[in-house]
C-alpha cells in the first residue's frame, strides 16, 4: 500500500478511464488495489473523472463490500452471515467477538490492529459457524472459541 496520494496522482492513475463506459467499479478497484482503501479524495477525482457525482461513487462504494472508506486494519475478521452459520449459532459467535473484541460489526480496535465486518456466505457451509481471519476459514465455533480467537487476534496485534 502506498501512502495517501495527491489529487494528481488520483488523476494519473484513474486516466485510462472514460465516461459512459462502464469504467466506475474497474476505477475505483484500482484504486483500492493502489492505496488500499478509497478516500474521499478518490470519489472525488473519480467523479470529475466519469463526469459523474461524488454522490453516485459514494453509492457504489459503499454498496459493495470489497470498498473500504479507510485503511485495512492488520487483522480483518469477517463473520459470516449466512443461513447456515446463522441456524448454527453465529449470532452469538458475532456478540461475544464484538464484546471481547470491543468493536461494533463494520469498525475496527482504536489502534487499527483487527478489523471486524459482515461477510456474504462464501459457500463452506460445512465449517459453520465461521468467520474469516484474512481470508483463510475458521469454522466450526462455538461462543467459548470465539472469545478464545478475538482474545489471541487482539493481544497478537
Amino acid at each position: 500500500m502506498a501512502a495517501e496520494p495527491t489529487t494528481a496522482e488520483l488523476r494519473a492513475l484513474i486516466a485510462e478511464f472514460e465516461p459512459g463506459k462502464g469504467h466506475l467499479v474497474p476505477a475505483l478497484h484500482k484504486v483500492q488495489e493502489t492505496y488500499g482503501y478509497i478516500m474521499r479524495e478518490a470519489i472525488e477525482a473519480v467523479a470529475e473523472q466519469l463526469n459523474t457525482t461524488p454522490a453516485l461513487v459514494y453509492g457504489c462504494v459503499s454498496f459493495y463490500d470489497d470498498f473500504r472508506t479507510h485503511p485495512a486494519a492488520k487483522t480483518e475478521i469477517s463473520w459470516c452471515s449466512g443461513p447456515a452459520c446463522r441456524l448454527k449459532g453465529g449470532d452469538q459467535i458475532r456478540s461475544a467477538m464484538q464484546q471481547t473484541l470491543e468493536v461494533a460489526l463494520g469498525g475496527q480496535t482504536e489502534d487499527h490492529g483487527v478489523g471486524f465486518h459482515l461477510g456474504q456466505c462464501i459457500g463452506t457451509c460445512s465449517e459453520a459457524p465461521q468467520v474469516w481471519v484474512n481470508g483463510k476459514v475458521v469454522g466450526d465455533l462455538t461462543v467459548a472459541k470465539a472469545i478464545r480467537l478475538a482474545r489471541d487476534l487482539k493481544g497478537s496485534k
